[in-house]
C-alpha cells in the first residue's frame, strides 16, 4: 500500500479567486455588483475572508479587455501592487500575485516578490503565467513564442526566482536562450522558506511537466469529479517521479440556496444572459493559446469562465467539496456570484459543515 493511502490527508485549503477584474466571474450581463473589482471592494472581501478562516487570495491578471458588450475584464487591478495592498490590509491570509512571464524581467519580479513577502511577513506567493492572450502582448510589442518554448522560458524564469531568493546575494549567475543573469542580487531575500510558493494554472502537457519539476501548486479547472481525480493523480505522480510534492487546487463556483432548483435557476440566468462575443473571445484565447481548456463549451465558459460549478443547498456544497478532497484535491479556489456576501455566507453556512465532515 502506498504512503498516500495510509497517511491522513491534510485539511482542505480554501481560497477566493478575487474580482481584481470587472465582470468577474461570469461572462454574462447578469451581474449584481458592478463595482466589486475596485480596491475598496477587494479590501472588504479580503478582510471578510480572513475573518471566515479562508487560507488564501488569488487574483486574475489582465492587461486589456476581453471585449464584448459587457467589456469583459475591461477594468483591472495590477496584481503586484494589488497584493501589497491586500497584505497591508490583512494579518493572516496568504496573498498571491499573478505574473505574466513575457511582461516581466525575472530579476525585477524577484525583487518585487521579496518586498511583498516582507510586507506580508512571509504570506506572499506567485502565480507564473507563460502568456496566452495574444492581444495583450501585441499591445506591448512582445512576440508570442511557440507553446512549448513559452514553458521552457517560464521554467527558466522560475529557476532565476529561486536562485535569487536562495543563493548568496551577488553570487547567482544564469545563462539560457531566454535570460542572462550575472551576479544576481536581491536583498532582502524573502522570509518564506525555502522560498515563496510558486503556482501555475496550466494543464497542457508542457504545463504539467513544468509544474512537476518547478512549482509547488497546480491550479486546475476540471469538468467534473472524475476529471478532478484524474488531474490530481497525474500532477502528483509526475512530481513524485522528480522526488517532489505538488499540491493541486480545483477552481470552483459554488452557488447554494434553500433548494437545488433555486441554485440551478441562478446558473441558468447567467447562461441565458451570456455575452456571446466576450465568451468566444475568451474561449478562442484560452482554448487555442493556453492548451488548458479543450473540454470546455461556451456555456461552461460563460458560467465561471471554466470553473467547476457546484450547485445545491449548503449541505450539497459541503458534500461536493468533501468529495473533491476525497478524490485528491488539496484545495479549492472559489469564485462567487456575490463576492462579499457569499464570502461571509460561506463562513457561516459551509465552513461548519466541512468541519463536521472532517474536511477542515
Amino acid at each position: 500500500m502506498s504512503p498516500s493511502a495510509t497517511q491522513p490527508r491534510e485539511p482542505l485549503r480554501y481560497g477566493i479567486f478575487m474580482p481584481t477584474v470587472s465582470n468577474s466571474p461570469n461572462i454574462s450581463r447578469y451581474k449584481s455588483d458592478q463595482t466589486d473589482w475596485t480596491f475598496a471592494a477587494n479590501r472588504d472581501i479580503a478582510q471578510a475572508a480572513e475573518a471566515a478562516g479562508f487560507d488564501f487570495l488569488f487574483p486574475v491578471s489582465r492587461w486589456r479587455t476581453i471585449g464584448g458588450d459587457i467589456d469583459y475584464h475591461g477594468k483591472s487591478l495590477e496584481t503586484m501592487t494589488w497584493a501589497a495592498a491586500m497584505l497591508a490590509s490583512t494579518t493572516r491570509i496568504q496573498v498571491f500575485s499573478t505574473v505574466h512571464v513575457p511582461a516581466f524581467n525575472p530579476v525585477v519580479a524577484a525583487k518585487m516578490g521579496a518586498s511583498l513577502d516582507h510586507i506580508g511577513n512571509g504570506r506572499w506567493g506567485i502565480n507564473i503565467v507563460s502568456g496566452w492572450n495574444r492581444a495583450e502582448f501585441d499591445m506591448m510589442g512582445i512576440e508570442m513564442l511557440e507553446h512549448g518554448k513559452r514553458y521552457q522560458r517560464s521554467a527558466d524564469f522560475i529557476r532565476i526566482l529561486k536562485g535569487l531568493w536562495t543563493e548568496p546575494p551577488g553570487s547567482f549567475d544564469f545563462e539560457s536562450e531566454h535570460y542572462t543573469v550575472r551576479g544576481g542580487y536581491v536583498m532582502p531575500q524573502p522570509q518564506a522558506r525555502p522560498h515563496p510558493p510558486i503556482v501555475n494554472a496550466g494543464t497542457s502537457n508542457d504545463a504539467r511537466e513544468m509544474v512537476a519539476r518547478h512549482c509547488d501548486w497546480a491550479f486546475v479547472c476540471p469538468v467534473g469529479m472524475d476529471d478532478a481525480q484524474a488531474l490530481a493523480a497525474d500532477f502528483k505522480a509526475r512530481a513524485a517521479r522528480h522526488g517532489r510534492v505538488v499540491r493541486v487546487v480545483c477552481m470552483v463556483l459554488p452557488v447554494w440556496a434553500a433548494s437545488r432548483a433555486e441554485a440551478e435557476a441562478e446558473r441558468q440566468r447567467v447562461v441565458e444572459q451570456m455575452d456571446v462575443v466576450a465568451v468566444r473571445n475568451w474561449a478562442d484565447g484560452v482554448g487555442l493559446e493556453s492548451g488548458s481548456f479543450s473540454q470546455q463549451t461556451l456555456e461552461t465558459f460563460a458560467f465561471g469562465a471554466g470553473s467547476l460549478p457546484l450547485l445545491g443547498t449548503a449541505d450539497d456544497i459541503a458534500d461536493q467539496l468533501a468529495e473533491l478532497h476525497e478524490r485528491g484535491m488539496d484545495g479549492v479556489l472559489m469564485s462567487y456570484m456575490d463576492y462579499l456576501g457569499d464570502t461571509r455566507r460561506f463562513g457561516v453556512d459551509i465552513v461548519p459543515r466541512l468541519r463536521a465532515r472532517g474536511v477542515l
